[in-house]
């Protein structure tokens, strides 16, 4: 893997670590490109901090574009579509995508919600046919890894967990990150924040180790 895309999503600091602002879905994220990049520093890396540079949300114009046919848009259209555009191609370079992520409301935040909706466009990162019958969509991209690193504030929401049914985060992503190109998707979290105990602190610790460890894996010959 030669081309990793990160993507930071909260709105809290990436550094400082005793300060109470501190992201811990970022500092994940920073510990896992430090731990790739002590193993294999050849990697480019590229870096998105979705809350320091928001996507725009799309609108009638940007839909008027991107459904416009390959090669008829208009130049104030392919204006429109620059941003998608960019963020298509980092997308459409990258081996790895890693995402950090804290939990809003059971969900993602919309700064990543608005990302998706500006990479994921027709003719790019999937097909449209009806003669499929009543699945028409098929993705475009493949061979990608996605990784999600969380933080959220309860716990219990993996697979069988006391909260798994409120849990719109992890299953979100790993639905949309098929039509990025991913075929192997890792998720990665801490848990506790708001209870600010010893499980808390655990439960960082633990993310951590688990990172160390699927960085060995996914960098094993």
């Amino acid at each position: 893997m030669n081309n990793i895309l990160h993507i930071d999503s909260s709105v809290r600091f990436a550094e400082g670590e005793s300060s109470s602002h501190t992201s811990i879905s970022k500092s994940l994220g920073q510990h896992f490109i430090q731990t790739w990049m002590k193993k294999n520093n050849l990697t480019k890396v590229v870096y998105r901090d979705l809350a320091n540079n928001p996507p725009e949300f799309i609108s009638m114009d940007w839909l008027a574009a991107a459904f416009t046919e390959k090669g008829g848009c208009s130049e104030w259209q392919k204006r429109v579509l620059e941003q998608s555009d960019l963020y298509y191609e980092e997308v459409k370079q990258a081996d790895l995508i890693l995402i950090t992520a804290p939990m809003h409301n059971y969900g993602m935040p919309a700064v990543l919600k608005a990302w998706f909706d500006q990479v994921l466009r027709l003719n790019h990162t999937f097909t449209f046919d009806l003669k499929r019958g009543d699945f028409p969509i098929e993705p475009m991209l493949f061979g990608k890894v996605l990784v999600l690193l969380t933080s959220t504030g309860e716990f219990g929401f993996q697979v069988g967990g006391v909260r798994e049914e409120m849990n719109h985060l992890g299953p979100h992503v790993e639905l949309l990150g098929r039509y990025l190109g991913a075929e192997s998707f890792y998720e990665i979290g801490s848990e506790f924040q708001e209870f600010k105990d010893v499980r808390h602190q655990h439960s960082i610790a633990n993310a951590r180790i688990q990172i160390e460890s699927l960085v060995t894996d996914l960098l094993r010959p």
